[in-house]
């Protein structure tokens, strides 16, 4: 850096000479890269909008892609108050009249009263089985009926037996509840008793308290018996909940297509196709009134997109019931290129033709939503279109990047080189204004000269 006040010499302001001529010369250059990096920013951004919105689009497929979307079933009930229902994909369409005669029960046995739960139990062991199944607890004299709740609800082995204690006016019980209902599931006690008496074997003589019982229901007239109040297999692909028990008032059980979750498919993919075509509509329009045209007018890259991805729109497509195309499902394209759905002709196609909308949408490869998708991820993939162009764009950021700093010490030089040349001339101007002055001094001592100061 040189001089920053007046020159001594000359009395010129060098630093704010050097300053003008460095920026005249520094300016334009300067405000050529900032153009063009904001010009290729922008881009870079738009970009970034624009895959962005591709891979929306390209979410939207995932249901449409998938079969299991299309073979999706509902049920339904005319009343709720005796049973619900769950249903799997492979339940037949149909209607189905269920009647429930009685509720599925868990047995409960009680021991003897005893008149003291804390009184001291004699020495031996209790084997409790269910269906087949067994445990056994070990007994000491320092058991109680409470103390042995707790040694048969903890058991490891325990084959599904709930023990509790009971206080009636005749006295103190040990009840024991299966925990599974049905007559498959009673429980049986035998006691062994390793003491001097016979108190264990006395105590749990047990007696039923409740008896276990099978559920019962009709389907179309048909009797139907489980252990369980869930009842699967009765009708295939349901599973029956039973709650409340009314022979006498059947419940009406309908199993249909789930074509509302189709719908909203539908539904979510015609809004994700708008959406991403509003993007590029935005990222390549031209304001006519204020001369403006966004970053990507004129662009060849969002033309194809738009080009490849509405040939497949208009397209139409082999199924086992003849061709199909989105416009005969109700799926049309508007004059400004989105789509619009028609409700009612979109309802009557998936009640009289799921499966040939099923297999326009999912065939794999030629199917609408495999075409779409192998488009899409040509320009959002890994290593797609639109990435070559963000790398290619990143590339130019760094080489404008090298070329200010290229530019920076060209300037730096030049800057330098005008202090230098500025300072020598400001030396050179001092030394010829005090040779001057010393002159006229001598000239003025000269005799018979007359000063001009005088």
């Amino acid at each position: 850096m040189g001089l920053t006040s007046v020159g001594l010499g000359s009395g010129l302001d060098i630093n704010g000479i050097v300053s003008a001529l460095v920026s005249s010369e520094q300016a334009p250059k300067v405000a050529q890269f900032n153009a063009k990096e904001g010009a290729i920013n922008a881009e870079i951004s738009a970009l970034g909008s624009l895959k962005s919105s591709l891979s929306e689009f390209k979410s939207s497929l995932s249901f449409l892609s998938k079969t299991t979307s299309f073979d999706s079933q509902s049920v339904s009930l005319s009343k709720s108050t005796y049973l619900s229902a769950t249903v799997s994909n492979n339940a037949v369409s149909g209607s189905y009249n269920v009647a429930v005669e009685q509720l599925a029960v868990s047995q409960k046995v009680g021991s003897a009263a005893v008149s003291d739960v804390t009184a001291a139990l004699d020495e031996g062991s209790l084997n409790f089985a269910v269906d087949g199944n067994s445990f056994d607890v070990a007994v000491t004299t320092e058991d109680t009926l409470q103390t042995l709740v707790s040694k048969i609800n903890s058991a490891k082995d325990n084959v599904g037996v709930t023990a509790t204690i009971v206080n009636s006016d005749g006295g103190a019980k040990l009840v024991l509840t299966s925990n599974k209902t049905g007559t498959a599931n009673n429980i049986t006690v035998s006691a062994t008793d390793t003491g001097a008496g016979t108190v264990l074997a006395d105590t749990f003589a047990m007696t039923e308290l409740q008896p276990a019982k099978d559920s019962i229901i009709y389907i179309d007239g048909l009797k139907l018996t489980s252990s369980s109040n869930t009842v699967e297999g009765a009708i295939d692909g349901v599973t029956l909940n039973l709650k409340d028990a009314d022979i006498d008032k059947p419940t009406t059980l309908t199993v249909a297509q789930n074509t509302s979750s189709i719908k909203s498919g539908i539904k979510s993919f015609v809004e994700a196709f708008n959406s991403m075509s509003k993007t590029i509509t935005d990222l390549t329009s031209y304001n006519a009134a204020t001369e403006t045209a966004a970053v990507l007018q004129g662009d060849s890259l969002p033309r194809g997109i738009q080009s490849q991805l509405r040939g497949v729109i208009s397209s139409a497509f082999s199924t086992s019931s003849g061709n199909l195309s989105l416009a005969s499902i109700g799926i049309t394209t508007t004059r400004s290129g989105t789509l619009e759905i028609d409700d009612d002709i979109l309802t009557a196609a998936l009640k009289n033709n799921v499966t040939g909308i099923k297999e326009m949408f999912t065939a794999e490869d030629t199917g609408v939503a495999a075409k779409l998708d192998g488009y899409l991820d040509s320009y959002v993939g890994t290593g797609s279109i639109i990435d070559s162009r963000d790398s290619s764009l990143d590339g130019n950021l760094e080489r404008l990047s090298d070329q200010r700093e290229v530019f920076a010490r060209k300037m730096a030089a030049f800057e330098a080189r005008l202090f230098k040349q500025y300072n020598y001339m400001d030396l050179i101007v001092g030394q010829l204004s005090t040779q001057s002055s010393d002159l006229q001094s001598r000239l003025d001592s000269l005799p018979g000269l007359v000063s001009q100061n005088n």
